[in-house]
């Protein structure tokens, strides 16, 4: 197949994988949500500049993204579609970008496992059809990852030492100052590993320096000449407590990342169990990527399980490296270089079961609620498993062909390593379809979706809504709601108490009812699903 025609084929299946039924869910809170509520402001308020989040400014995260599904809703309209479309882009380019970056330092036939198994692997597949900033951040670090790698080894150092800023400057503009820290943390071991700068001058630091620079001064500089430092500050001082401070309960043990990617990085993270066996790379060049890969990999890893705050996609960034060094290893074992250890199926296996089980049991969940709502402690969870989900005993088929397919796979691999290789990953793609088109929606109708429909009665009316004892955006989303005259809109006090200049509706979850329903201002006006409604009479 011509060159041209691989990269085509690469985007069609891309696109096919991630593209369709983008919308066919709700947004989930808080992540989805947030980001899609940020774009929806900045289009009504025409401010595209400042994030904001319920009409008052909001320092989290720059605007990179935000820009990027502000353009997508202005295309598609503001809705689920739209806000999750550019994930999807970014999916087909990240496997196109794959497939050149392995094709150019080891060979096609790397490229080509590369890009297979991170289309098949759960956690880095999943993200591409979600409406979070990160896919989009770890794709512009990867290729400032790449782009410092050719610095050393390709022809136009200068050139990509420029490409290295431009898309490190890019990142920062996508999820802040982070990108700075995982860059030269990683360079910084890089450097102490290698015992020295060779292949490096400083002049390309310089040059790095400086685009970095200018490509966040796309924002930040037009921010501070217009603002001054104030909102800039505050973007600073949130990134620095994330670090230090657990972030809205979100904790976590050290080891909360490794088993993260042990089990969602499914079946790429086993494989890298395969190096503890020694052995050599080809030439130079591809055993200093491999190393610039295992340090990319070691400080994400370790960095993000310093981190207070431990949340899923926080160790995002090592699907890259992950999945590289696991393809490195398919690679190897299917032509003959090395053999699959024993360890490596057992991992395999084991972690495939386990998968099995958990897709298995969802459908059991759902048919036996009545069994388990009992043993429930959780008044929440008890109101959630209540929701109207239709479930039947066919659907436990599908956790059913997912462990046939593993165990062939595995079977497989002892001959034909090549084949059941293929074979686990097809199953990996179709189940990974089925989760997300069929068990997806009915975990959203279990876990939100009467708060959902609640708020989406709201649209049009000109009332206040409210979350009462717990956070949200998705009020602001689904209500679609306007910028407020009365600058009391969102002091919960006032809308509880206050002389209130219009219809004022509340939500809360059940374990929060009792202190609301004795506020005899309040009438409740109804509950569902683990969520209790209120009114100001």
């Amino acid at each position: 197949m011509p060159n041209v025609l691989r990269y085509v084929a690469i985007f069609l299946i891309g696109t096919l994988l991630f593209v369709p039924f983008l919308g066919q869910v709700h947004l989930f809170d808080w992540d989805e949500i947030n980001f899609a509520e940020c774009a929806r402001e900045m289009i009504v308020s025409k401010d595209y500049l400042r994030m904001q989040i319920n009409y008052r400014p909001f320092w989290e995260k720059p605007p990179l993204f935000i820009w990027l599904q502000v353009l997508s809703m202005k295309t598609f309209g503001i809705n689920e579609f739209a806000a999750r479309f550019p994930n999807a882009l970014a999916g087909v380019i990240t496997l196109i970008a794959l497939y050149y970056t392995g094709k150019r330092i080891v060979n096609e036939r790397l490229a080509i496992w590369w890009v297979i198994l991170y289309a098949a692997t759960w956690l880095p597949h999943f993200y591409f059809k979600s409406g979070i900033i990160d896919p989009i951040f770890n794709l512009f670090i990867f290729l400032a990852f790449v782009q410092v790698y050719f610095i050393k080894y390709g022809q136009n150092k200068y050139l990509h030492a420029l490409l290295t800023g431009v898309f490190l400057g890019l990142a920062v503009m996508t999820k802040g100052p982070v990108a700075i820290l995982v860059a030269g943390l990683s360079f910084t071991t890089y450097l102490i590993v290698n015992k020295g700068f060779t292949g490096y001058k400083l002049l390309h630091l310089l040059t790095i320096a400086v685009a970095t620079l200018l490509t966040t001064a796309l924002w930040f500089g037009v921010e501070i000449l217009q603002h001054g430092f104030w909102f800039v500050n505050e973007f600073i001082t949130y990134q620095v407590r994330l670090f230090k401070t657990e972030d809205a309960g979100h904790g976590g043990p050290f080891f909360y990342h490794f088993i993260i990617l042990l089990i969602g990085c499914f079946p790429a993270a086993p494989f890298l169990f395969q190096y503890f066996k020694k052995q050599r790379a080809e030439n130079t060049q591809q055993a200093d990527f491999i190393k610039w890969m295992w340090i990319m990999f070691w400080v994400v890893l370790l960095l993000f399980s310093i981190v207070k705050t431990k949340i899923v996609h926080y160790s995002s960034l090592c699907y890259f490296p992950l999945t590289f060094l696991a393809a490195m290893q398919l690679y190897r074992i299917a032509e003959g270089k090395v053999l699959l250890l024993k360890s490596v199926k057992v991992l395999l296996t084991v972690i495939g079961v386990v998968l099995a089980i958990t897709i298995t049991s969802l459908p059991l969940v759902g048919l036996n609620k009545d069994i388990l709502i009992p043993l429930i402690d959780d008044p929440f969870a008890v109101g959630n498993l209540q929701a109207n989900v239709h479930w039947s005993i066919g659907e436990i088929s599908w956790g059913l062909i997912y462990l046939a397919g593993i165990i062939t796979a595995v079977v497989l691999m002892r001959k034909e390593f090549r084949k059941g290789m293929l074979v686990l990953c097809a199953v990996q793609a179709i189940t990974i379809q089925v989760t997300v088109l069929h068990f997806t929606p009915k975990i959203e109708a279990i876990s939100q979706r009467a708060a959902i429909e609640y708020f989406q009665s709201f649209i049009g009316k000109d009332v206040y809504v409210h979350v009462l004892g717990y956070k949200s955006y998705a009020h602001l989303f689904y209500t679609q709601k306007q910028p407020q005259t009365n600058n009391n809109y969102d002091n919960e006090e006032w809308l509880l108490t206050g002389d209130i200049d219009k219809p004022a509706y509340f939500i809360c979850k059940v374990m929060e009812a009792d202190k609301y329903r004795a506020m005899p201002q309040l009438e409740e006006t109804g509950s569902k699903n683990g969520f209790v409604f209120f009114k100001r009479k």
